[in-house]
């Protein structure tokens, strides 16, 4: 059975960094695309980043700059690193993997809360 379990939200002030990881399980880890999606109050979710299974990166054009992924395929793990937080980067983080043979699976998420 696959699980993704998110980790690492919390409240921070603009300007702040954050880390969130997903620990996965379950699942030939290195052979999914990995990626952090997001879903703010009143909006659909988004992509805000993903990596595939040969490390490729692809950003939101709103994070580009600011927000790292990166995995470890060792531990089984994908971490997104954030930095220069702002309030509009307030949402649930969900961690998200995808492989197109066996389809996506999903996390229940993790709330970033960016205000001062």
């Amino acid at each position: 059975q696959v699980q993704l379990v998110e980790s690492g939200g919390g409240l921070v002030q603009p300007g702040e960094s954050l880390r969130l990881s997903c620990a996965a399980s379950g699942m030939i880890f290195n052979s999914y695309q990995m990626a952090w999606y997001r879903q703010a109050p009143g909006k659909e979710r988004e992509l805000v980043a993903l990596i595939t299974s040969t490390f490729r990166t692809t950003y939101a054009i709103s994070v580009k700059g600011r927000f790292t992924i990166s995995r470890d395929n060792v531990k089984d793990t994908v971490t997104l690193d954030m930095n220069n937080l702002k309030p509009e980067d307030t949402a649930v983080y969900y961690c998200n993997a995808m492989r197109f043979t066996t389809g996506e699976y999903w996390g229940r998420g993790t709330q970033v809360t960016v205000s001062s």
